[in-house]
């Protein structure tokens, strides 16, 4: 097994390279300090990349009184829409009412205190809507004729990770993906780290901090590799999804509460399908190979076929994916309560007992900057730090379409920018030009840099995807696989369902090094 003797000294070293330690990285390298992120697999290759897909206030935890958390993503949604406006736009939700449901003076309140819970600038307010005049009720049953429509937010959840580890790069933060962190040995004043990379290679740093961001690992992490005790109890919950062809043919997603009490959304995916999800499952498995059961797959076709025309089954579905979310539990008198209920809250939890661990139980993707901004308000002191928080007005690459600041401009105008690298770069196919500005912002730039004809772009290695994108995903984005690039980076996986990807494979076997340990 080779090793290598030399050993970096880093002031934050982040386990974990889903969204919170990639949020983590990016603000701790931004306030100057040196930072580490190791990630086992490869960048959002688990619980980020199989969420529902929203950036939202959560308009069901009103039910459950969480309007602390509501209030706070509600204000992180708008900051969010302004730093990333290429995988983050608006989206237009309708909720018909149905049978059994709430009254809806009851509901038209709720919707009421959710548009007014925080400051809304980018996004309409709430309305009731006649669902046999609207063209969101073309698709539905009969039975539905009134409903309400309110707006969130629609993200490209792995490619919000990935433009996190990229600024924290950008900021001198040593992003290791499939690097797992074997052990950690705590010592008075730093922690003792040893890394191992995909090819057995060894590594030892010398952290002034440890930031456990494992996701639904970081009880595991914990007890088996740092040998501490967990101060916190999660549940983990299986949510999954599925993906059909598209049901509707108009820009609106669908939220439906079923009579068992859960949500279920109905979201129009990549131009041609309907994202629908999620289930909430109490999970013990095996937490690298989740996926969907029979019963959920039936579950969610049934209550899709409860509200459209076009009814669903098993066989309709193209794709599915499921994620464990971990959830902070708190004790609870006489049983455990119900998934739905739980919170989705985060939890941070400092350990200085010797070097300091700040360790990261819960959240959602919505608040993952706000987790982040906290998590660096409490570790900067201890590392003599006085930076001061600075992710709140800064752009995400890529996201400074019009200028270096977040602005509203940037999310109304985005049309228009896609509009603008049509023109620019005329010799692209109209629909290539849309899907590089929204995957990729003003780095498309930088993507097409010398690029003057299709020609330029390389061979073709499947379908809609050309060499020179392939060879920027090796280059500025960590991507090594053929999934990293079909799954993560992009979404062309669902569009090549059934299509031969060998030849990327043979490109990557040759052109994706493994990583090079940092000098």
């Amino acid at each position: 097994m080779k090793s290598k003797p030399a050993m970096r000294e880093v002031d934050v070293l982040v386990i974990g390279g889903g969204i919170n330690g990639a949020g983590i990285a990016r603000d701790a390298a931004g306030r100057g300090l040196s930072v580490l992120l190791c990630e086992k697999d490869d960048l959002a290759s688990h619980t980020s990349s199989a969420s529902t897909k929203l950036i939202h206030g959560g308009l069901r935890y009103l039910e459950y009184y969480e309007f602390g958390l509501v209030r706070k993503a509600l204000q992180e949604r708008e900051v969010l829409m302004r730093s990333a406006p290429h995988i983050i736009s608006p989206l237009r939700f309708v909720m018909p009412h149905d049978k059994g449901q709430r009254p809806a003076w009851m509901i038209r309140a709720g919707l009421f205190l959710y548009d007014h819970l925080a400051k809304r600038e980018l996004l309409p307010g709430a309305e009731s809507i006649n669902l046999q005049k609207h063209i969101a009720g073309q698709p539905l049953l009969a039975d539905f004729r009134r409903g309400f429509a309110y707006s969130d937010g629609w993200v490209n959840d792995a490619r919000l990770v990935v433009l996190n580890a990229m600024q924290a790069a950008e900021k001198g933060a040593v992003i290791m993906t499939r690097t797992r962190c074997v052990s950690a040995r705590r010592q008075e004043q730093y922690w003792l780290v040893q890394l191992q990379t995909a090819d057995g290679s060894m590594m030892m740093v010398q952290s002034r901090s440890l930031v456990n961001a494992t996701g639904p690992w970081a009880v595991n992490t914990l007890q088996q590799v740092l040998h501490q005790g967990a101060a916190k109890t999660l549940r983990l919950i299986k949510g999954s999804h599925i993906v059909v062809r598209r049901l509707f043919h108009h820009p609106y997603a669908y939220i439906f509460q079923h009579p068992d009490g859960r949500i279920v959304f109905a979201i129009p995916y990549e131009q041609d399908f309907t994202l629908i999800g999620t289930t909430d499952l109490d999970y013990q498995g095996s937490l690298d190979e989740v996926s969907i059961s029979e019963e959920e797959v039936a579950y969610l076709c049934g209550l899709a076929s409860h509200y459209f025309t076009q009814a669903i089954s098993p066989a309709d579905v193209l794709w599915s994916y499921s994620g464990v979310r971990p959830l902070v539990e708190e004790p609870v008198v006489g049983g455990k309560e119900k998934a739905a209920a739980l919170t989705r809250d985060y939890s941070l939890e400092l350990d200085t007992a010797g070097a300091p661990v700040l360790n990261v139980f819960g959240g959602k993707i919505t608040t993952y900057r706000k987790l982040a901004e906290e998590a660096l308000s409490i570790l900067a002191p201890l590392l003599n730090n006085a930076n001061t928080a600075w992710t709140e007005h800064a752009c995400l690459p890529g996201g400074d379409i019009y200028s270096e600041s977040p602005e509203n401009r940037a999310v109304s105008e985005f049309p228009l920018f896609i509009q603008q690298c049509q023109q620019q770069y005329a010799w692209l196919p109209p629909h290539l030009a849309e899907r590089y500005a929204h995957a990729y912002g003003s780095r498309i730039h930088v993507l097409l840099k010398d690029k003057y004809s299709l020609a330029d772009m390389g061979e073709m290695l499947v379908p809609g995807l050309y060499t020179a994108e392939a060879a920027y995903l090796v280059k500025h984005e960590w991507a090594r696989t053929v999934d990293d690039i079909l799954w993560r980076r992009s979404r062309l996986g669902l569009h090549l369902l059934g299509e031969d990807a060998s030849h990327l494979q043979e490109w990557l076997n040759f052109n994706a090094t493994s990583v090079q340990w940092p000098t």
